[in-house]
């Protein structure tokens, strides 16, 4: 039961109070993109589910085994990056040998879910706040979920905010750009952010 509550903790931090969109501003570039189309935010957020739970399993024992070392630090992001492109290989390689068809559909998109500093950012955040595998792993899911709530978000947003009604110099970029800070100060608020 206490795994449980860890696990479950620990996503919820990723999900809403250290979202990794409208806290860090991780991944932005791809949500904008990714927010165009509902399958979009949804097979991305699948992907980062993925990436982010296995890479973030192998994060913990990289830093339990390494993390004593004073150069650590220094090397982490290397090994976190190589980690990473180890899972997108070995996994690509995996679904392009056994699962053709589906390797078809996703080869366009796998690289920007999986090359993103969303993902880089929840390995470097679970460094700081995680302490055991589970947490390491609800973290990394709480962070593609908190994905998934700015994506769907920003879809919702996204044919209003491109409307008639909206001045053509706003329209685009601009009014996603104002909505997106404005949704970061409201969650920001949540938190409990005292000047």
């Amino acid at each position: 039961m206490e795994y449980i509550g860890k696990f479950i903790t620990a996503a919820l931090l990723g999900i809403f109070l250290q979202n990794c969109v409208f806290e860090r501003a991780l991944g932005l570039n791809i949500l904008l993109y990714a927010s165009r189309r509902r399958s979009n935010v949804i097979g991305f957020t699948l992907g980062l589910c993925y990436i982010m739970m296995t890479s973030s399993a192998l994060s913990w024992c990289l830093d339990n085994y390494f993390g004593d070392s004073s150069y650590y630090p220094m090397f982490a992001p290397v090994l976190y990056v190589s980690v990473i492109g180890i899972i997108y290989t070995v996994s690509l390689i995996a679904v392009w040998r056994y699962f053709p068809k589906l390797f078809r559909q996703i080869k366009k998109f796998v690289h920007l879910t999986v090359f993103n500093c969303a993902v880089i950012g929840a390995l470097f955040l679970n460094t700081q706040a995680g302490e055991d595998i589970i947490s390491y792993i609800g973290y990394g899911l709480g962070t593609a979920l908190g994905f998934f709530i700015a994506g769907s978000l920003l879809y919702v947003a996204h044919e209003r905010l491109n409307s008639e009604l909206v001045p053509s110099v706003f329209r685009g970029m601009p009014i996603m750009v104002v909505y997106i800070g404005v949704l970061s100060m409201v969650l920001h608020g949540f938190t409990g952010y005292v000047v």
